[in-house]
């Protein structure tokens, strides 16, 4: 059992998730109603991404520069040394990456896949493989735009929707010495393990399991590189599920798992509740290899980019992300949300991860083909009866092949966001009411189809429609069991 600081038992109620925070500052919502959401989805291609946010009331769209600051944050940016070089806030950042992550050469870059792209340019030649536990949408972007490509090398565990086991993000140990022999390590230029894998339900990966990465890696001579852009939650759930780890604090996890990692890169928006992001490294070679690339592409090398202010948020931002009690925020809150939904017999990713909830579109939506992009039609639908705001993790979200072929997802995802200390628990009952009421009508949504197609990141500007009438015959339902209920 893990000791777990932030477990509250209530005497005579069900066992929720308790805030460990108090709320200081709010912003008013507006919930439009059902007709005016229907008219935002036609404006914005039936793409979340692209709705006006007047028009949504949860938007549980991402975590990614979403996460509720927190007062010492908001204090720190009044400190900032607005100099263009030579920063007193980025040698504060830095001190903070090297006492919460382990590293002492930092390069800051405006966002993750802003350090995604120096790592590709720096590292990739055409032809390299570039293996990990599972693909992010931005890093696979630029690794196929440098020339690479990305081989996935899970256990077939981590493609059950509904399972117990604890780390479905681990990398498949064999799959990846396999690899190595079967490429060879000169053209491996690195692995990539990412905490936690957002694709397949926001999965952690174990201590264990990346011990492991690191034999391989330093068996083969192959760099290690970790995306730590949700890594505290990740070390949460190692503290919760990983033997030898209940005792261990926070921070001791971090620096177990970050010691393991030849590079690391993360975006702020995730890891430290501010915007911005970075690169860091013990080794001077790799150090000095990526350097002239953040004046190239960023700004100068004490800012990366990022505003001064949010420099000093971050750094504060990182020193939070040791406080279980604020780690813990997100998960408890998942973990709620998905439990209720499975116990109502709505397919869920289980054991819950990380990040949010996710919803198996392709089980609920199983009389939509993948190329009518059952995800993105639940999003959407959902969207329509609850003005709140999802993302399509699916085949919308994957990219054409080098011929233009359509490459289909694994997994048909709604992804419901639940970023840290924004959402109340009445706000996390009425989404899981509203998915109740879809489910129970799921065979009224049909599909979409893509009316503009972008050739590169398609999910972010696309422009799709419906294959019939199907969301005014939604609507018919809905207000035939709502009356005139928002």
């Amino acid at each position: 059992m893990a000791n777990d600081s932030t477990n509250i038992k209530f005497y005579k109620e069900e066992n929720i998730p308790l805030e460990l925070h108090k709320v200081r500052v709010v912003q008013k919502l507006h919930l439009v109603p059902i007709e005016r959401r229907l008219e935002a989805l036609f404006e914005g291609g039936f793409n979340t991404f692209r709705l006006n946010t007047k028009d949504v009331f949860l938007d549980m769209l991402t975590d990614s520069g979403t996460n509720a600051m927190s007062d010492c944050q908001l204090g720190a940016m009044m400190m900032a040394d607005d100099a263009y070089a030579g920063s007193q806030s980025f040698f504060r950042f830095q001190k903070a990456v090297e006492d919460v992550l382990g590293k002492k050469y930092l390069l800051p870059a405006h966002q993750g896949r802003a350090a995604e792209n120096i790592i590709s340019h720096a590292f990739i030649k055409k032809g390299d493989i570039i293996p990990m536990n599972y693909h992010f949408t931005t890093s696979m972007a630029h690794i196929t735009q440098h020339g690479g490509k990305i081989e996935e090398l899970l256990y077939d565990e981590a493609y059950v929707i509904n399972s117990k086991h604890p780390f479905k993000g681990n990398m498949n140990i064999e799959k990846l010495e396999d690899s190595i022999k079967k490429h060879g390590a000169e053209n491996i230029p690195f692995i990539r393990m990412e905490a936690s894998t957002n694709l397949i339900g926001g999965q952690p990966f174990s201590i264990k399991n990346l011990r492991d990465v690191r034999k391989i890696a330093d068996k083969y001579g192959i760099l290690l590189v970790l995306d730590a852009s949700l890594l505290g939650e990740n070390a949460y759930l190692v503290k919760q599920r990983e033997e030898g780890f209940n005792d261990k604090t926070i921070a001791e996890i971090i620096l177990t798992m970050t010691d393991l990692s030849d590079i690391i890169y993360f975006s702020a928006r995730k890891l430290s509740s501010s915007r911005g992001g970075g690169i860091c490294t013990n080794s001077e070679k790799i150090y000095k290899k990526l350097e002239p690339l953040v004046p190239l592409f960023e700004g100068f090398l004490t800012y990366g980019g990022i505003s001064i202010r949010e420099i000093e948020a971050i750094a504060v931002g990182l020193y939070e992300t040791l406080d279980e009690t604020m780690i813990s925020q997100s998960p408890k809150f998942i973990e709620y949300l998905v439990n209720s939904l499975d116990k109502k017999g709505v397919p869920v990713v289980t054991p819950p991860g990380v990040l949010g909830c996710h919803i198996d579109a392709i089980q609920i939506c199983s009389h939509i083909s993948q190329k009518e992009y059952p995800a993105g039609a639940f999003a959407a639908a959902f969207y329509l009866i609850s003005g709140v705001r999802g993302m399509e993790r699916g085949s919308i979200s994957n990219q054409r092949d080098e011929y233009g072929n359509e490459t289909y997802a694994d997994m048909e995802l709604l992804r419901l966001a639940i970023p840290r200390r924004v959402f109340t628990l009445s706000q996390i009952k009425y989404v899981e009411d509203r998915l109740c009421w879809l489910y129970d009508n799921r065979q009224l949504i049909e599909g979409l189809r893509f009316v503009y197609e972008p050739s590169v990141l398609r999910f972010f500007m696309g422009g799709l429609e419906p294959v019939s009438d199907w969301p005014q015959k939604l609507i018919a339902k809905f207000k035939k069991d709502f009356g005139d209920s928002l």
